[in-house]
């Protein structure tokens, strides 16, 4: 026996690891399987554990051995399924594989450990002996990350591709390493005010043009931009800068390529055998069998991996409507029902509501996203009263309306606006997040500057307005990567964003918006403590379809917090424009789109505007003032506590009537037919604001 030889008598598995893990509920085997560097009989050397239930036998191969594929063979240890062995010598930086023989038709090939933590960077598959030792210096923001991660605080994500969000020009159009990248999206983030970084998933995939989706490390970060370490540091530095990190997981699927887990040990090992059950169509990838016990002892032990090991503060889950559904995106006769003859897809249900329950428990302070595109109910609702358990959910929904009515000519807008106050009828229904995700930016779809209505200053102006409306809603925020620069083209994952058109007053007139939106989101409790309740929530009016105008109240927790949001997505400005308000004094206007810093026109209300005591929209108080057009504005209210007057029009008050609208289009003045009360009214008085005058 030399001494690199093999020795079956070393095992980091107790008979409790291997209840657990047998047993589905084994939350940490990452500890245990793959490859951990241990000193065992005054050697150091590489522990080697991979599960394997139906393999003749499993041996690891790598330069220690020169690819020898027999001359390292693993044991079975009991009927658990799991090969292990202790090679003395074997250390970091060691590239190894397994290989494995099945039991059937003379199956042989070799596999990358799908526990390890670190792997060759693609297009070669080998794992990497690694380790994870790193000294962690975000001590105050894990202990602060609990009121950050509320649902009573502002969550404005901002949704990354590492590998395209900025490259090197000058050494070959190369993507930046997780160090490198860290200070640059670190100051960027925190310049423009977003609270999180979403990053598509960096677990190790093979196809780059995945943009990781399609995984097979689901331990090991990739190595296109650096070592576990290297990542770890990018979460630090984000962390020391006062922003979240969540991850996107795809725990619905994964790629059919020869080194991964597909077909692992000469069976449907991770997938189901039947393809109605265990093949993805549309994605041409496996689909995971959640009714395996081990099979969910490895995705809940990456779950908790990446938030144990890299303090990251959320999972984002991919495709989860792609779980939950037998009969997903397939044609009758190319599925199974479930027990009680239903398309529900009961394993995969138990799986995720385990998940989330698992999650919260041992860490209460993160939050789960699910990107769930039906109408499933409770997706966000806990699992006492029958939900799947996460946090927050993406509202596909409202994506799809607005961005629908943001193409249409404003002309026409009028018969489109159903899209813009729809989502309200089930906004409470779940705790949503309004996404413009990188699903609307490939495949033909174009950029969200090229999706909007009209040309040159009009597209600007309905982006602007779109990102306005977006943040004066109810619900969190995600924002990908170049909507903040108002790309034009259609997001390239082989090259850099297009940072050069912050060249430009009209790129950079959108980019100061969206900053200016974000603080103003952070800093205000009334846009977004009650993002999640419909407390937090009032129109004041959402039915003026001539004009294509809504406006609306956001409440904070305070009765002293209260934003006014007026939206025109009309080209015409609206002069002389009645908006019934709850309070008296003086509502300042705090953000205004068409302010000439976001290359706006500069159609503004003095700095504001003072509540006349005359009644609309079901409130005793009214503001008159000018929306600009394609424009929205934000309202503060600076009434004194005592004065707040109940949200309710006294009975001896008459609802002043709404100008004609089609008069106001076509002269864009205020009508004669003004009731005389409004005469009385005090004048506007001027103040300096983020929107601008009028000129």
């Amino acid at each position: 026996m030399t001494d690199k030889a093999i020795r079956h008598d070393v095992s980091l598995l107790t008979p409790e690891d291997l209840h657990l893990f047998n047993e589905g509920t084994h939350y940490r085997a990452y500890r245990l399987l793959g490859s951990h560097v241990v000193e065992a009989h005054g050697r150091e050397g590489t522990h080697f554990g991979v599960w394997a239930p139906n393999a003749e036998s499993v041996s690891v191969m790598g330069a220690f051995n020169g690819w020898n594929r027999g001359s390292h063979p693993l044991r079975p240890t009991g009927s658990s399924g799991i090969w292990e062995g202790f090679v003395p010598g074997v250390r970091q930086g060691t590239i190894y594989k397994y290989f494995v023989r099945g039991r059937e038709h003379g199956y042989s090939i070799e596999k990358a450990d799908p526990y390890a933590i670190h792997a060759e960077t693609p297009p070669r598959t080998g794992s990497i002996v690694w380790d994870l030792v790193y000294s962690w210096n975000d001590q105050e923001w894990m202990e602060t990350r609990a009121g950050r991660n509320s649902l009573q605080a502002p969550m404005s994500i901002y949704e990354v591709h590492l590998g395209s969000w900025m490259r090197d020009p000058e050494d070959g159009n190369r993507s930046l390493s997780y160090r490198e990248i860290a200070p640059k999206l670190a100051d960027h983030c925190h310049h423009m005010g977003f609270t999180h970084v979403e990053l598509l998933p960096i677990m190790e995939h093979p196809f780059y043009g995945s943009w990781g989706y399609q995984t097979t490390g689901y331990y090991a970060p990739t190595s296109r931009y650096g070592t576990p370490q290297d990542l770890m540091f990018l979460v630090e530095h984000l962390h020391h800068r006062g922003i979240g990190v969540i991850l996107d997981w795809v725990p619905s699927h994964f790629p059919t390529d020869g080194h991964g887990l597909s077909y692992f040990d000469g069976t449907h090992l991770y997938e189901h055998e039947d393809p109605r059950q265990g093949f993805h169509q549309d994605w041409k990838s496996c689909i995971f069998n959640y009714g395996r016990h081990e099979v969910r002892s490895f995705l809940m032990s990456s779950a908790f991996y990446w938030l144990d090991v890299f303090h990251v503060d959320g999972l984002r889950v991919d495709a989860v409507a792609s779980m939950l559904y037998l009969d997903y995106s397939r044609k009758e006769g190319e599925w199974i029902p479930n027990e009680h003859g239903g398309r529900e897809n009961l394993e995969a249900i138990r799986f995720l509501r385990h998940f989330n329950e698992a999650v919260y428990r041992e860490r209460p302070d993160v939050q789960t996203i699910a990107e769930e595109s039906t109408a499933w109910p409770m997706v966000s609702r806990p699992l006492y009263v029958g939900g799947l358990g996460f946090g927050l959910k993406w509202d596909m929904g409202w994506m799809h309306d607005i961005l629908k009515y943001m193409a249409e000519d404003p002309v026409h807008r009028k018969y489109h606006h159903n899209n813009v106050t729809f989502r309200m009828l089930y906004a409470w229904h779940e705790n949503f997040v309004l996404p413009l995700s990188h699903d609307e930016v490939v495949h033909g779809k174009g950029s969200l500057l090229g999706k909007m209505a009209g040309m040159g200053w009009d597209e600007f102006a309905n982006l602007r307005a779109l990102y306005g409306y977006m943040f004066g809603q109810a619900a969190k925020k995600l924002l990908f990567m170049g909507g903040d620069i108002a790309q034009r083209a259609e997001w390239n994952h082989e090259s850099s964003l297009d940072w050069h058109l912050l060249e430009h007053e009209s790129h950079l007139g959108v980019q100061k918006w969206v900053r200016d939106l974000n603080h103003l989101y952070r800093g205000e409790p009334a846009l977004h403590e009650l993002d999640c309740e419909p407390e937090g929530f009032q129109w004041i009016d959402c039915t003026d379809v001539e004009q294509s105008l809504v406006s609306f109240l956001r409440r904070g927790r305070s009765t002293e917090d209260l934003i006014l949001v007026a939206c025109n997505f009309t080209p015409v400005t609206r002069d002389n424009y009645q908006i019934g308000v709850p309070r008296p004094g003086f509502w300042r206007e705090v953000l205004n789109s068409d302010s000439k810093e976001y290359w706006g026109q500069g159609h503004g209300n003095f700095g504001g505007v003072e509540a006349a005591p005359f009644g609309a929209h079901g409130h005793p108080f009214s503001l008159t003032v000018t929306l600009p057009p394609l424009g929205v504005v934000f309202f503060k209210s600076e009434a004194p506590t005592e004065t707040v007057q109940p949200d309710v029009l006294p009975a001896e008050v008459t609802p002043a009537p709404r100008p004609s609208p089609r008069r106001k289009a076509a002269t864009k003045k205020a009508p004669k037919e003004r009731p005389p009360a409004r005469k009385k009214a005090p004048k506007r008085r001027k103040r300096d604001s983020k929107g601008e005058p009028g000129t």
